[in-house]
């Protein structure tokens, strides 16, 4: 990959880690609500699905979710519920205080929350799918140019995704009353059940 083409990867990279989605929902919740050594779990359950929807078009499956209405169908329904069911997990969260909550949230819980909530947007993969074959090189050989892709996306993601949460935790110290609490609760759990909707109404 030339330095133009991995520069204009770089922006592409910066651009879509800036547009808010579940995942940027996913890393302020957690930053809010656990603080930011919490979060970077998520964020990097958020990383670690990424790489694998990259591993997926690399080997051209991404093909058959872009191809397939059934199989794409089949994805974005799945992530759609699941996205729906944790706003209404979150929405339905007693107002604990954050210190008490932060020792009930396992790493492994907070991870695979992250991993699912990239890992079950079809669109993630059908997007990467048509944006990557844009800056590979075929002259060149592409796997390396993959793990260069890989490198950025998910250094920039988490860049942003960490920007987010830290932001997030600097509003901790306002949210230590039960309205509070409830308040954030059913806020983040409104944005989750939103964008399942979102996903479930979308097309390709």
């Amino acid at each position: 990959m030339s330095l133009s083409l991995w520069l204009g990867f770089l922006v592409a990279a910066i651009l879509i880690a800036l547009s808010p989605g579940p995942g940027a929902a996913a890393s302020m919740s957690a930053g809010l609500r656990y603080g930011y050594g919490a979060a970077a779990r998520v964020i990097a359950g958020l990383q670690t699905a990424l790489v694998i929807q990259l591993a997926i078009v690399a080997v051209g499956l991404g093909a058959l979710l872009t191809a397939s209405v059934l199989a794409f169908d089949m994805v974005k329904i799945t992530g759609a519920v699941y996205l729906v069911w944790l706003g209404i997990q979150k929405w339905r969260a007693p107002p604990q205080e954050i210190d008490a909550e932060s020792a009930r949230m396992t790493p492994n819980g907070l991870f695979i929350e992250g991993l699912l909530v990239n890992l079950t947007n079809p669109k993630a993969i059908v997007f990467m799918a048509a944006l990557t074959p844009q800056f590979i090189d075929p002259a060149r050989p592409q796997w390396p140019q993959f793990v260069i892709i890989a490198v950025t996306m998910c250094g920039v993601d988490s860049v942003v995704m960490s920007c987010y949460a830290l932001l997030a935790t600097r509003l901790r110290r306002w949210l230590h009353d039960p309205r509070s609490l409830r308040a954030q609760n059913r806020f983040f759990g409104g944005v989750f059940v939103g964008a399942g909707v979102l996903l479930a109404g979308s097309a390709r």
